[in-house]
Formats: C-alpha cells, sequence, structure tokens
C-alpha cells in the first residue's frame, strides 16, 4: 500500500497523477514531445480526413440516439448540442411542401385552397448540416378535397 494511504505518514500529499522526471535527465526538446490532452495523456495528430470522417459518424450517432431516445430532454439536449456544431433541426410546418427538401408522409384534406400544398406536421425531423441535407424531414400536407 502506498505511504499516503496510511495514517500518519511522513507524506500526507495525495499523489497528483504526475510522473516525477528522472534525476539528472535533460527535458526533451518540444518538437519529440508528443502532443498531451488537458488530461495528461500523449495524443496524435489526426488527419483532417480521418476528422471529418468521425464527425459524421458522431453526428449519425447522435441522430440515431435523439430517434430513440425516451426523455424530451434528452432529445432537446442532444438537439443543442448538435446545433453548437452547425447541424440544425429542420420542422417547416407551415411551409410550403418542396420535395426537394421533404419527404410526404401523408396528406391531410382540407376546405381552405390557400393551405394546399402547405406542410401540416413534422412527423420526422430532417437534419441539415450548415448547407447539406443529411435527413429531409418526413412531413404530412393539406390536400384539397
Amino acid at each position: 500500500m502506498n505511504a499516503w494511504f496510511r495514517k500518519g505518514s511522513a507524506d500526507p500529499e495525495p499523489p497528483t497523477g504526475q510522473i516525477p522526471a528522472e534525476e539528472g535527465t535533460a527535458p526533451a526538446d518540444d518538437a519529440s514531445e508528443p502532443d498531451v490532452d488537458t488530461v495528461g495523456v500523449a495524443v496524435s495528430p489526426v488527419a483532417p480526413e480521418q476528422a471529418l470522417a468521425d464527425r459524421q459518424a458522431l453526428i449519425q450517432l447522435c441522430l440515431y440516439a435523439m430517434d430513440r431516445a425516451r426523455s424530451g430532454g434528452v432529445v432537446e439536449r442532444i438537439e443543442q448540442g448538435l446545433a453548437a456544431i452547425g447541424v440544425h433541426a429542420l420542422r417547416p410546418d407551415g411551409q410550403r411542401f418542396d420535395p426537394t427538401l421533404h419527404e410526404a408522409g401523408g396528406a391531410v384534406p382540407t376546405e381552405d385552397a390557400s393551405l394546399e400544398g402547405t406542410v401540416a406536421e413534422t412527423e420526422v425531423v430532417g437534419f441539415l448540416d450548415h448547407d447539406r441535407l443529411l435527413r429531409a424531414p418526413i412531413v404530412t400536407v393539406y390536400t384539397r378535397r
């Protein structure tokens, strides 16, 4: 057992997680030292292509989790996190139906001619990553009787 665990030990300070340098060794020059993250773990640089692929995989995982979340608070928090990195939810309720951006999932008959072709309700939320459509929203559209 380490001395700092023992009651009344000579060195009561708990460990800091830092590994002391050996005496007599010179510090390594900056060019040969690996980058270190905030918890002291050595990290290697990641290629931009890999970083983008990782970002896309994490976004898809978030969308998957969001679709299956049972808590409105969890859904809201995931949506806020995605929005912070440029991925925004698409809820086109009240907008004109656009087949290039929306997927029709159903129709609701209406007597009001001004509502024809308007999105009545978003069934499944869509997502836009900056200017790229990740998933089209599935919507219910008003149709004339």
